[in-house]
């Protein structure tokens, strides 16, 4: 891997892996969720295992080179879909938190908790428990809340979209793009 690419460009290149529908069969989910509660309260997780989620999700999109997980409020996304669409999955953050837990009790034995270590120290407990199906979860749900709606409980105030230049605009008027534009006269019939 080209040593160019920061974590945020490995992180959001992932998002290619997941299916349309599935991502929009998600997002729907999320989003009736939304509209039964209020942003700022945890529907599912409790707020210390909320901070350690927020803690290593701000390493998978840092605020480095612009907002990251953390302006975005990507925790809340992921609060929101542990208590809805992604229920099934909670064993796994369950038992990922616990062995998450371990491992810092193991590489930082003077540590009180994930959310307390430095982001060099960060980076080399992400770096044990990368292959992890838990860290690969939390990896696709901090891109998601990250870039998603909203009205989805991640994103907040639009930022991860404002850090890609994506446009939010209900519809998009012709001409897209040069390609549909209309023939000029000096280009010919």
């Amino acid at each position: 891997m080209p040593d160019s690419f920061t974590r945020r460009q490995l992180a959001l290149g992932t998002l290619g892996l997941v299916s349309a529908a599935e991502l929009a069969s998600a997002f729907q989910h999320a989003h009736q969720a939304a509209n039964s509660s209020t942003t700022g309260k945890f529907e599912y997780l409790d707020s210390d295992t909320a901070q350690e989620i927020e803690a290593i999700a701000s390493e998978i999109i840092p605020s480095s080179d612009g907002p990251g997980a953390r302006e975005a409020g990507v925790v809340y996304f992921i609060d929101r879909a542990l208590a809805t669409w992604e229920a099934d999955k909670r064993e796994t953050y369950r038992k990922g938190m616990e062995e998450l837990q371990r491992t810092r009790k193991r590489l930082f034995p003077n540590s009180a908790r994930v959310g307390a270590l430095g982001s060099g120290e960060l980076v080399q407990l992400i770096g044990v428990i990368e292959k992890t199906d838990f860290f690969e979860l939390l990896r696709r749900h901090t891109v998601m809340g990250f870039l998603g709606s909203p009205a989805y409980g991640g994103n907040r105030g639009r930022v991860g979209w404002a850090h890609i230049g994506f446009e939010d605009r209900m519809i998009f008027e012709p001409p897209f793009g040069y390609y549909d534009a209309e023939p000029r006269k000096e280009d010919g019939p």
